[in-house]
């Protein structure tokens, strides 16, 4: 767990010093490694598009484990999180909306921060924006942190290439409908976990009632339960946090000003993202102690 947590770390750093090294996560190789395995056959697309790149990548995790005092396996692991994280940079689509000198250069950034997949542009108003910014950070962000933590650079592999195969055009084109709809169920699976994680975490950051009653709420007005695929509760949640900071500000400010929302919801996201650091830490600082 300690060399997973530098390399959390190192990718951080990286991602804010040498933002240029973002043209490194290409995924090109993948597309034409699914090319030629064929996108007709179940089996060809998850046994051999999607499992074989993860098994090779867990069986390298193997195989340096421990070499070198366990320097290998941590530059590995930091090269194989920093692709697959993102692989647009959170903090830098935010602020460029923020700053954006004219309404035509805003939408262009305002469509940067839409995930893939998405049917419907993002609006320049505070819901839509909130729902964007806690989308992009489980997608960019949270997902492949939790696999990557859980799994190693395996794990980091699969919910990229998961996320890809579900929602990106170039990857999911040509796939049959029964195969896309499994793709995006795998998808959804992967990211069931980290998103209740963020709504603990943002309990924790931000206004625990708020967040509660809201995940509450928004389960018993679907009445799908609390185990479904269902995850439209993390914009619920996303919302009700960023009222509700607003509000404990006492600055009177908007919360459904455009670019408050903005704003604090990408506070809140950092906010989360220290939570989950401090929990990593305390992990590494528990099996150091025990």
């Amino acid at each position: 767990m300690a060399i997973k947590l530098v390399a959390i770390l190192f990718v951080l750093l990286a991602c804010r010093g040498l933002p240029e090294l973002v043209r490194l996560r290409n995924f090109a190789w993948w597309r034409e490694w699914l090319d030629k395995v064929g996108r007709s056959s179940t089996v060809a697309v998850f046994a051999f598009g999607l499992a074989a790149p993860i098994l090779l990548c867990a069986l390298i995790q193997i195989a340096v484990h421990g070499t070198l005092f366990g320097l290998i396996a941590l530059a590995f692991a930091a090269v194989v999180l920093y692709l697959c994280w993102g692989p647009r940079d959170l903090e830098r689509d935010v602020e460029a909306i923020a700053k954006a000198p004219d309404s035509e250069r805003r939408a262009a950034a305002l469509q940067a921060l839409r995930a893939d997949g998405a049917a419907v542009d993002v609006a320049f108003a505070g819901e839509a924006l909130i729902e964007a910014t806690f989308a992009a950070a489980l997608k960019r962000w949270f997902g492949v942190l939790f696999w990557f933590t859980v799994l190693g650079p395996a794990g980091a592999l699969l919910y990229r290439l998961a996320q890809l195969l579900a929602y990106a055009p170039d990857y999911a084109r040509d796939l049959p409908a029964a195969q896309q709809e499994a793709a995006q169920r795998l998808a959804l699976a992967l990211d069931w976990a980290p998103a209740h994680l963020m709504a603990l975490s943002l309990a924790l950051a931000s206004n625990f009632d708020a967040v509660f009653k809201t995940w509450r709420d928004y389960h018993k007005a679907h009445g799908k339960g609390y185990f479904c695929l269902d995850l439209g509760f993390l914009p619920a949640i996303g919302r009700a946090s960023v009222d509700a900071d607003v509000a404990a500000e006492e600055s009177g400010q908007d919360a459904h000003s455009p670019l408050v929302a903005l704003e604090d919801a990408m506070v809140l996201v950092r906010r989360v993202a220290v939570v989950w650091l401090t929990l990593i830490a305390l992990i590494v600082l528990g099996n150091w102690s025990s």
